[in-house]
This record gives C-alpha cells, structure tokens and sequence, in this order.
C-alpha cells in the first residue's frame, strides 16, 4: 500500500533559487515537448471521413512518444548544457508528465473519459518536480538529501511510520513556501477488521443546512470558510485589481491572496480529516449516498456546494476506512428525502421544505435525518457479499498502486 506524507521545507537562499530555477528550466522541456506532440497530431490528423479513390497520401511523421522523447534527453545536455545540473530522473519524470497529459486527451483515462487538451504552462504554473527513486536513508534526522541539492531542512511533525520505505519525493512551491510531498511503500495489504461488527453501521446525509447528518439524528455544522472569509478576500483582490499589471506590488498582493485562499482550504481540509476519524471511531460502516457533486457544482447553490468540499470529504473518508480496515458503502441517492424511512412510501416535497410529516404513518422527523435513515437502511439491504467485494476491490486497487512499476 501507499500513502503519502507532506511536510515543510526550509531551504536556505541558495536551495531557493536553485529550486526556482529548476522550475524554469523544467518548465521550459515540458513546454517543448508538449508543442513537439502538438506539432504531430496537428500535421497527421484528419477531420475528414472519406477521400476519392486517387489522392495524394502526405509522409507521416514519426510519433513523439514516451521513449523517442526520452533519448532526446542527452542531446538536450549538449545543445543547452544548463541542463546538466538537473538530475536526469528529475529531467525524464517531464517527458512522464508530458505523456500521462497527452494520452489522457487523445486516449483517456482507464474508464475511456478523455479530459480537455493539454496547456502549455506558464512560469508560475509549474510548480513542482519529482524524484522518481529515493535511495534508502535519505533521511537524516530533520535533514532530507536530494540529488544535486544536497540536504534541506524539513519540519518532521510526523515520524515515518515502521516498515514503511520511501519510494518517491516531489518538491512543490507554494504561495507560502516549499514543501515535500514523500511517497511511502508498505508491501502489506490492508485487512478487514476480523471483530468488525455488521450491526454498527451508520447512514450520513451530506448537505448545506448542516455538513452531515446520521441515521443516529447526530449533525455535525457546516464550518463554510469560505464564506467567512469572503470579506477578506474581497478586500485583497480589490488590491490586486487596483495594482499596475507587472509591477511589483501587484506580484506581493498576489502572493497575499493565494496565503489567504490558501489557508481557507486548509482549514477546509483538516475539519474533513476530523470528521472522517470521528466517524470511524463510532462506527465500523459507514454508508454515504453517490452524489453528482459537478452537476451540483453548476447549480444555484454552486458557491454552499463547492465550500462545503462534499468529494473531497468522502474521498477522505473513503482512504481512511480502508487503511482501518472498516467498510464504507456507497448507495443509491434516489428519493432518500422523499421516501419515508418508516414505512417506505414516497412523500413528494420541495427543498424548502425541511421537515418530513408522513401522512400514511404519521412519522414526523428531520428532512435529513429521514434521508440517513433511508441511506442506512438500503447499505443494510446490501448482502454482505457486495460489501466484501467493495473491499476486495480496493484492496486489488491498493495492491496495484503498490506496484514498483505501476502508475502511482
């Protein structure tokens, strides 16, 4: 299994500038090579479906693929011989990176979804880098040696934990420093709790009148740190608008808004890990309704939708539950406001309407809780056979990503 740990860099004046200046030259390749791939689709595609019986066929020319763009690289350090200060790994994770943002445009991803053609990035924008391997101690106490850098200080909030082994470290600049992003490799699978308990499961409701909501009647609020900080935000980017593009100032005042943004999602964050312990300190599953957060995300209710971090929270809950070896179940969200948890019948009503009052058995309760209750009951309606193979799945997943050689 992986898991990843960040921490903070402290580097001195020289590592900065170095790593500021890695960024550039790194920026720079992936620019080329993305517009080397760009220059093949554009001369070899064709938007027509037929041709006549006689017609000239142009030469096509050779795809710049993953390993043709490789041994590029050599001849790079000759013809620019700055670029012998990279680590060639560092240098040969941007054709990776190159790769993985072409393919996923023309080819898609595993469940054939093709994303949006690739951008050339700006200086700004490209803001991190990859050491693919990490040779064993690499760690020295709070001292971190990366190749051609030499050691950084890094704050070690967080000790690695035994049998774990560092598989890869990327650099990553932030609008508030650089921080170390270490992959971690433990070749064990995680396991099913043997005394997991079938009868301690819990539905949650998601919403925006409260964060979520248990089939227990428990809520949690929502923190909405967004809208908290709106204030703040609208002043700074009042200062960014009113600064001379390029100069200076507008650069600081930036800098400040991204702190500022930035320290909202991280307060976003950390309320999700929380929540996601305290749940599966309670319960050993935890059954949760599949939403379609985009199309929720395009909707009236978009900016509750998008500071409440629905995907991102159950993404965490998710990881969290099968590291513990717990379940979580997904279920159907179809009318689990509308029926009633009771008898099952199905009660129409609007969203504005808050309380749910059926008129068949007379039960009278929360909008949400109702919904938990009915999300709780369809996970329990679930075999468990379903639920095991939920489970095995993930672990099969975890076992791939595991893989030395698999795309992780």
């Amino acid at each position: 299994m992986r898991i990843a740990y960040q921490y903070r860099l402290k580097p001195t004046k020289q590592q900065k500038a170095k790593i500021d200046h890695w960024l550039s030259m790194l920026c720079a390749q992936y620019n080329y090579l993305l517009a080397a791939r760009f220059h093949w689709y554009e001369q070899n595609r064709c938007s027509i479906n037929a041709c006549p019986l006689v017609c000239y066929l142009p030469e096509l020319r050779d795809n710049p693929d993953y390993y043709s763009q490789k041994k590029t690289l050599p001849n790079l350090k000759k013809t620019h011989p700055w670029y012998k200060d990279i680590h060639s790994q560092v240098l040969q994770d941007v054709v990776k990176r190159v790769k993985l943002a072409f393919d996923r445009f023309i080819k898609g991803d595993s469940n054939g979804k093709r994303s949006g053609k690739p951008r050339f990035k700006k200086h700004h924008r490209y803001r991190t880098f990859t050491y693919p391997q990490m040779k064993e101690g690499c760690l020295e106490g709070n001292l971190i040696n990366l190749p051609k850098i030499g050691k950084i200080k890094i704050v070690l909030h967080r000790l690695i934990p035994d049998g774990f082994k560092v598989k890869t470290a990327s650099i990553t600049k932030k609008c508030d420093g650089y921080y170390l992003v270490l992959s971690l490799e433990d070749k064990t699978v995680p396991e099913v709790k043997p005394d997991i308990n079938p009868d301690s499961i819990v539905g949650i409701d998601v919403g925006l009148k409260e964060f979520l909501t248990t089939s227990e009647g428990e809520t949690i609020e929502i923190p909405q740190y967004y809208r908290k900080s709106q204030k703040r935000l609208k002043v700074i980017q009042k200062r960014v608008s009113r600064r001379v593009l390029g100069g200076r100032n507008r650069i600081k005042a930036i800098k400040q808004l991204g702190r500022q943004h930035k320290k909202v999602a991280d307060k976003r964050k950390d309320f999700h890990f929380k929540t996601a312990n305290y749940l599966l300190s309670k319960y050993d599953v935890v059954a949760y309704e599949k939403l379609n957060v985009k199309g929720m995300a395009k909707s009236r209710l978009a900016k509750s939708v998008l500071d409440a971090g629905w995907s991102s929270f159950l993404g965490i809950l998710t990881n969290k539950a099968l590291n513990a070896g717990l379940l979580t179940v997904p279920v159907s969200a179809l009318n689990t406001s509308q029926n009633c948890s009771n008898c099952g019948k199905k009660v129409p009503k609007k969203l504005h309407v808050r309380w749910h009052d059926c008129p068949y058995c007379g039960c009278s309760l929360d909008r949400d809780h109702n919904a938990a209750i009915n999300i709780r009951n369809r996970a329990v309606g679930q075999s468990v056979l379903k639920a095991q193979r939920l489970l095995r799945d993930a672990r099969i997943g975890w076992e791939a990503y595991a893989e030395p050689n698999g795309s992780a």
